[in-house]
């Protein structure tokens, strides 16, 4: 298999002809490096939650899932690819971040304290730290090479993409967002804020594409410990960074070497958060995929 390329998380292969292999290691990274030491599963929960959308959103917007199964990876594909791996469609992709924005939080909230506002959404003044806004706000990012990405205005994306497909862009992420927070506020879990992929595919269809609702790209909170004013504990890498922060590390390559309990706490988050949300165990999830 040719790998085309290699991301923090991800690694993409050429398959030939308009598919690729999207193989989900368990790196994980923080403050954009890359940690010497994997979290055991990650890599099968991020792909297994994203399945769990790809299936559930056809009638929004289509995806790049091809297949999941084992028996549909090339000849060199091990069992070890099993639950991490996806065949996909060949995609366009947009030269944006689509974010929705439910509640006012990270970068958001920051951009609110400043000015008000949050990627030329003006919001009512007085709105407190992860207060729910009125409606679900469409907050594009441009993709960064290298650092964080950069929240950019309407106006700025459709400069980059074109009017008619950041609209497209925004109406498919609004649904996809909508759709999503019910069914996680159905499982006792908040969805604050996400992030999606979307590309065109060999017909210039707007497709999803990477990975939908995941806790790596997503904002989640137990709704039980949620309060306005606060930063609400989350499912995704807040636990790893909190740790970090009290290591001495100055957020500069290299990482340090994750200690077992660190790890251990990181996974056990990634698996509550995708055994709430989908309603399955890993196990079952691989079973599906190798069975």
């Amino acid at each position: 298999m040719q790998l085309l390329l290699q991301g923090k998380v991800r690694d993409v292969h050429d398959l030939g002809g308009n598919t690729l292999l999207i193989v989900t290691s368990d790196r994980i990274s923080a403050y954009d490096v890359v940690m010497p030491t994997p979290i055991p599963d990650k890599g099968r929960v991020l792909t297994a939650v994203s399945a769990h959308w790809f299936a559930r959103t056809g009638h929004i917007a289509p995806n790049h899932v091809v297949s999941t199964h084992l028996r549909d990876m090339p000849s060199e594909a091990g069992d070890d690819l099993a639950g991490r791996s996806m065949v996909v469609k060949r995609l366009d992709m947009l030269p944006i971040e689509c974010v929705v924005r439910g509640y006012l939080s990270g970068s958001g909230w920051r951009d609110y304290t400043a000015k008000d506002a949050v990627c030329g959404h003006v919001l009512p003044r007085g709105l407190r730290q992860s207060e729910r806004l009125p409606e679900p706000i469409f907050t594009p990012a441009t993709k960064a090479q290298s650092g964080h990405d950069e929240n950019i205005t309407r106006d700025q994306a459709a400069d980059i993409v074109g009017r008619e497909t950041l609209e497209e862009a925004e109406r498919i992420s609004i649904a996809l967002y909508e759709f999503v927070a019910a069914q996680a506020e159905a499982a006792g879990i908040i969805l604050a804020d996400t992030k999606f992929e979307l590309g065109r595919d060999e017909n210039g269809v707007l497709t999803i594409g990477d990975e939908v609702a995941t806790p790596d790209s997503s904002r989640f909170w137990p709704a039980d410990e949620y309060a306005v004013g606060t930063s609400p504990p989350s499912f995704d890498k807040q636990y790893l960074r909190d740790w970090l922060d009290t290591s001495g590390w100055d957020h500069t390559p290299p990482a340090p070497e994750l200690p077992p309990d660190v790890v251990a706490g990181t996974r056990e988050r990634y698996l509550e958060a995708h055994e709430r949300l989908t309603g399955r165990t890993l196990d079952r999830w691989i079973q599906e995929c190798t069975e």
